[in-house]
């Protein structure tokens, strides 16, 4: 039973990781770009993927090298500039006449470079903590396959719920999406600095 406890953590945590305050942002920073639900849950998945595999990247080395982890808080800070990054960018954005970019493209990458540098902060860290206390090599992989897969299936749902207001085909006004987009950068940079500060020792 003890063995199985990880494997319980796990399944908890890969879903209610994607439910984080700065995953919540920078998904709906990366969907606010999106005009279709089935483009904004493709980004859920490439997100979910980029993050599960900077974790099995890190988590085969704690596995094979059988090192302890050590969390830092310049991950969080990486984190914060990203996401100030984002906002700003996003803000700038609206600006520019749309471009016509094939549906798929540069946006998925980016939401698979985004979830990898998201893997090593938060609950992330977290998870490899508890993954390098794991002596099981067979429970360890069943550890990763449970988490990741939850990862994936949580930020799936999270960018389906976020699409929401910024999709075309809910038909509300520009007015109502301007000001949703508008809202969810300046969110995302305030959140993006307040990690900056909390992790920066001044």
């Amino acid at each position: 039973m003890q063995g199985l406890l990880p494997i319980l953590f796990a399944s908890v945590a890969g879903m209610g990781h994607a439910f984080e305050p700065d995953h919540l942002l920078a998904v709906a920073n990366l969907i606010s770009r999106r005009n279709t639900l089935a483009e904004a849950l493709r980004d859920g998945i490439y997100w979910g993927l980029g993050h599960t595999t900077t974790l099995v990247l890190v988590g085969a080395v704690i596995l094979l090298g059988r090192v302890t982890f050590l969390t830092s808080p310049w991950f969080e800070v990486a984190v914060g500039v990203l996401l100030v990054g984002m906002g700003v960018s996003r803000l700038l954005e609206q600006r520019r006449p749309p471009a016509k970019v094939r549906p798929g493209a540069a946006p998925s990458r980016a939401a698979f470079a985004v979830g990898l540098l998201h893997g090593l902060a938060g609950s992330g860290a977290l998870v490899l903590l508890v993954m390098s206390e794991i002596r099981s090599v067979w429970v360890s992989v069943l550890y990763f396959a449970v988490f990741g897969v939850g990862s994936v299936l949580g930020m799936f749902i999270v960018a389906g719920l976020c699409s929401v207001p910024f999709t075309q085909r809910m038909r509300i006004s520009r007015v109502v999406k301007l000001s949703a987009v508008t809202l969810s950068s300046l969110l995302c940079i305030g959140y993006g600095g307040w990690m900056i500060w909390e992790n920066v020792r001044w």
